[in-house]
This record gives C-alpha cells, sequence and structure tokens, in this order.
C-alpha cells in the first residue's frame, strides 16, 4: 500500500511540473505577441504620421497654386516645391506643370459635363518620420478650369429667389453664390444640378407667404423627385438634409452642407467686384471696353480702324445708325424718364460699323437716366456681344431670325415688344399692350435684392418688362446671369407697371459648344483635384 501511494505521489508531481511548463510556455507567447503587437502598432503609427505628412504636402503644393491664381490670374513663375517638418515628419513636395491648357469636358464635381479651358498639374510628396524612417509617398492630379459662364441655365453671384406663379421648367443647370430658395404657386420643375455655396430652402426670403405648389428636382436616374417631406419640404435646415439629400437626388443637389463653394469670375484688379466687367476702362482692367472694337462714351461713337479708334459719331447720326433723344419715353419700374442713344442693328450691319470681333462697349456717365436702346435687331448678321455700364432697352424681337451667338451685359436689361410707343410709358399700364416677341440672347445683369419689405421679383422677373403681356408669350432662348446689384437702375420691382407674360423660356443647349458661345463670354474659374493615390510605404 505504501509503495502505491508512493507511486501516485510522483505521477501528480509530474503533471503539476507539465502545467507549470505549460503555463509558462503561454506565457511566454503572450508576452512576445504583446511585444510583436506593440511593436506593430508603433510601425502604424509612424507610417500613419508619415501618410498625414504628405498628404499635408499634397495641401500645401495645391493651395500655393491657387494663390498664384487668385494673385496674378495666371500659374505661378516657379512650380511649388519645398520641405517643411511637420509633427515629427519631413514632408517634401514638388509640382510638375503639365502643359499648356486644353479645351476638354470636366469629368468630375457638381460641374461635370461642362467644357472648360483646363489646365493641370502634377503633385508629389513624400513623408518620413523621424522615429522610425516609416516613409509613404503620394500623388495628387490638380486641375484649374475656366468654365464659360452662359453653360449655366441661371447663375446668380448672390441670393437667388425662385418663386414662379404658373408652371415653370428650368431646363439646363441653377447656382447660386449664397442661399437659393425655391417656391412656387402651380410647379416648379428643375432638370439639372442644383447648386449653392449656401443653403437650398424652400420659400421666401423676404415678405409674402410661401406658394403650395409642388417643386421637383431630377434626380441621376432622370426622375423628377419633390422636396415635399411629409407635410413639411426637404432643406437645408433639416438636421438630416445631407443624407435625405444625396439619397434623393443622387448627388444632383448641393449646397456648403455638401462642400459646394462659391463660383468666380476671376478678375485682374484689385477689386473682386464683377461690376467692373461693365464699368468703363480708365483703371480698370477688367472692362469690356478693352475688349470691343466699336464703342460709344458719353455721347461719342469710336470704331477701332487698323488698330486706331476712330471718331464715327457724325457719319453714324448722318447713315441712321445712331440717334441721341432725352427724356424720350418713361420707365414706369424707375419712374423717371429715359435718355436713350438708339443704336439701329440692322442700320449698322447695311453700313459695315458692326465690331470686327462683334463686342460693343456703351457707357454714358451724364446726368439723367442714360440707356442704350438696341432696335432693329431681328437679324444679327454676325455673333454679337453687347455690354454696358447703364440699363439696356431691346425694341421688338432681337436675334429671331438665323439665330446667331449672342449676349448682352448690363446694369438692367429690359425687354419691350415690337408695338412699345414711346408716348404711353407714363400714361396707364392697359395703355402699353404687348405682342408676342422673340429674344436669343444670354443675359449677364443685376437686380435689386430682396429685404424685409420688397420683393426682388425673383428670377421669373429677372428680365424686365414694362407692358401688359396678359396671355401674351415672351420667348427666350439663352443664360441668363446676376452678378451684381443695380447700379443706376435700382427701382424695386412691383406689379403696378407691366403685367408678366407667358414664359416661354429655356436654356439654349447650343451654348453647350464652345463654338457657339458669344463673343469674349465670362468664366467662372474653379480648382479641384481629380484623384490622389499612395505610391510606396516604406523604410529609408
Amino acid at each position: 500500500m505504501k509503495r502505491i501511494l508512493s507511486n501516485q505521489g510522483g505521477f501528480a508531481t509530474l503533471i503539476a511540473l507539465l502545467m507549470i511548463g505549460m503555463l509558462t510556455l503561454i506565457g511566454l507567447a503572450v508576452l512576445s505577441s504583446s511585444d510583436n503587437e506593440v511593436t506593430i502598432a508603433g510601425n502604424e503609427l509612424q507610417d500613419m504620421r508619415s501618410f498625414y505628412a504628405a498628404e499635408a504636402g499634397l495641401q500645401k503644393a495645391a493651395a500655393r497654386l491657387q494663390y498664384a491664381y487668385d494673385s496674378t490670374n495666371a500659374p505661378p513663375t516657379v512650380m511649388p516645391a519645398g520641405s517643411d517638418t511637420l509633427n515629427q515628419c519631413v514632408v517634401a513636395y514638388t509640382t510638375v506643370d503639365n502643359g499648356p491648357a486644353q479645351q476638354r469636358n470636366l469629368e468630375q464635381g457638381a460641374l461635370a459635363g461642362l467644357h472648360a479651358l483646363i489646365k493641370s498639374f502634377s503633385i508629389t510628396s513624400t513623408g518620413v518620420s523621424l522615429i522610425d524612417r516609416a516613409r509613404v509617398q503620394m500623388s495628387e492630379s490638380f486641375e484649374t478650369a475656366l468654365v464659360p459662364i452662359f453653360q449655366f441655365a441661371v447663375f446668380y453671384g448672390n441670393d437667388l429667389e425662385i418663386a414662379p406663379g404658373p408652371d415653370m421648367t428650368l431646363i439646363g443647370r441653377v447656382h447660386s453664390n449664397g442661399n437659393l430658395w425655391l417656391q412656387a404657386n402651380s410647379s416648379l420643375r428643375l432638370d439639372s444640378y442644383v447648386t449653392a455655396s449656401g443653403d437650398i430652402l424652400h420659400g421666401r426670403k423676404g415678405p409674402g407667404s410661401a406658394g403650395n405648389g409642388d417643386v421637383l428636382i431630377k434626380n441621376a436616374d432622370g426622375n423628377y423627385v419633390s422636396m415635399k417631406d411629409g407635410s413639411g419640404w426637404l432643406q437645408a435646415t433639416d438636421s438630416y438634409w445631407y443624407d435625405s439629400s444625396v439619397a434623393r437626388w443622387q448627388g444632383r443637389v448641393q449646397d456648403a452642407a455638401h462642400g459646394q463653394g462659391e463660383l468666380q469670375v476671376p478678375l485682374n484688379g484689385a477689386s473682386d467686384d464683377p461690376h467692373k466687367l461693365i464699368e468703363p476702362a480708365t483703371g480698370n482692367p477688367d472692362s469690356y471696353e478693352n475688349k470691343a472694337t466699336l464703342k460709344f462714351i458719353n455721347g461719342t461713337a469710336y470704331k477701332k480702324v487698323g488698330g486706331v479708334w476712330t471718331d464715327m459719331t457724325a457719319s453714324m447720326i448722318a447713315d441712321g445708325v445712331i440717334q441721341f433723344n432725352n427724356n424720350q419715353f418713361y420707365d414706369g419700374r424707375e419712374g423717371t424718364n429715359v435718355d436713350v442713344m438708339e443704336l439701329d442693328v440692322k442700320k449698322m450691319y447695311e453700313n459695315g460699323y458692326q465690331p470686327d470681333n462683334g463686342v460693343i462697349y456703351f457707357s454714358d456717365g451724364g446726368s439723367g437716366y442714360p440707356a442704350l436702346r438696341l432696335k432693329d435687331g431681328a437679324e444679327l448678321k454676325a455673333p454679337l456681344t453687347v455690354a454696358s455700364e447703364n440699363p439696356v432697352y431691346t425694341l421688338g424681337d432681337y436675334n429671331k431670325t438665323n439665330k446667331k451667338p449672342a449676349a448682352i451685359m448690363a446694369d438692367a436689361v429690359t425687354f419691350l415688344s415690337g408695338t412699345w410707343d414711346d408716348s404711353k410709358g407714363a400714361l396707364n399700364k392697359n395703355n402699353r399692350i404687348a405682342t408676342p416677341t422673340v429674344v436669343n440672347a444670354s443675359f449677364l445683369t443685376g437686380n435689386v435684392e430682396t429685404t424685409s419689405s420688397d420683393y426682388s421679383g425673383g428670377l421669373e422677373n429677372l428680365p424686365r418688362f414694362l407692358e401688359v403681356w396678359d396671355g401674351t408669350k415672351f420667348t427666350w432662348r439663352g443664360s441668363m446671369v446676376n452678378l451684381w446689384n443695380s447700379r443706376q437702375a435700382d427701382g424695386t420691382w412691383n406689379g403696378n407697371y407691366y403685367s408678366p407674360p407667358i414664359r416661354d423660356w429655356a436654356y439654349d443647349t447650343d451654348l453647350d459648344n464652345p463654338n457657339k458661345l458669344p463673343p469674349e463670354t465670362p468664366v467662372v474659374r474653379i480648382f479641384q483635384s481629380i484623384g490622389w493615390k499612395q505610391e510606396y510605404v516604406g523604410y529609408n
């Protein structure tokens, strides 16, 4: 019995020793694994440091490119390159100019599909950890693009309000460098990208109640989808706006919450005010007077002949091309008589006074209310852009026959029908009955912003009218652009001096062709990264 017990005691000791050995091995394995995990975590930390340092290098180079363009309207003379120490890493970056700008379509973002003059750069950045020499190399393609502004159906440099009474369908892109307010009494349909650098909202900005009509925006599948959200409306003030808007319209509706920024017209002068485009050239490199080859300055007509400005005033008056009349007619919105210089477009072509490059400039700094009126312009013989510091009026059809690329840039633009009678301007509006009128021209103009007491008139009243159009059609094709507050034509909108037309309005799809843009079409400039990639991860 003693021998049996003794044998069992030895066996138990053996088992205990084996267990202790196993536990020791397990402990050593755990310690080794923990040490490996710590090492791996440390390596990953240094890799991430290097990664973010390299990314910072890409961003710094891109920012320097953008700063150069914003400051000089040109790429830097020396491509961005350099090195820096950041977060215990050394980062070095270089930039390569990929050659002359090319005309092609944008491929990414909310402006994808628009044609632009695109210049591209390649940026390379390397981050190296100072702790363990972990090294990450990244590359990025960066573009700057000049996009003709008349490729937008509607473009506003400030808050945009669209509030039509009857049904309205807008074909083409809509953008606002501010808030975008949408509503309708009947229905409003937007068929393309809708973007704003501020908020996209339903309702009114100023006085009055919102209409109950539906607002529908076409999604990526080509279906109109309503802004209605239960008993309310899906808009930027909703906490779920970002996710819901993306799900509803698949990225075709974007505002500040989606990262949409302002789209600015690049200017060469010290001011960033786009109104400089229509102001006189003295001390103003951005003036369209600098682009014109026919101009009218304070009552004198000049034509550039052989590179020399020649006074054509007397001959143009004798040929009936221009006519000056003070207090020619009364503008009910402005509450004043208009001192008009009338340009007979047909006679301009017949007598050989047309601008060689298709650009006319007008400016009259005299007292009173000076303005330019275009008459007999139903047929243009060549593409034409008219830029004016003062208001512009058209009389009758404009560019209706054998349509040419055309634009009007002015402090304000008012369309008069062919039956307009100057003598009835100050009478009750029912004495001014409009007849059907056709205008094929993009226009860039100003408005009077909405206040707490006055409505701007919205997009539906950006083109101005002075007649009773009830049941009468105003047909328009082009692009509507509002970049400033009107300086001269600052009368507020109301319905006392006119009645609105049947609005047969649409974006002119010919503008999608860069060869069919009006002469010297303004552009907006954008910057975008079109992709980056990680080229290398390792150790020096």
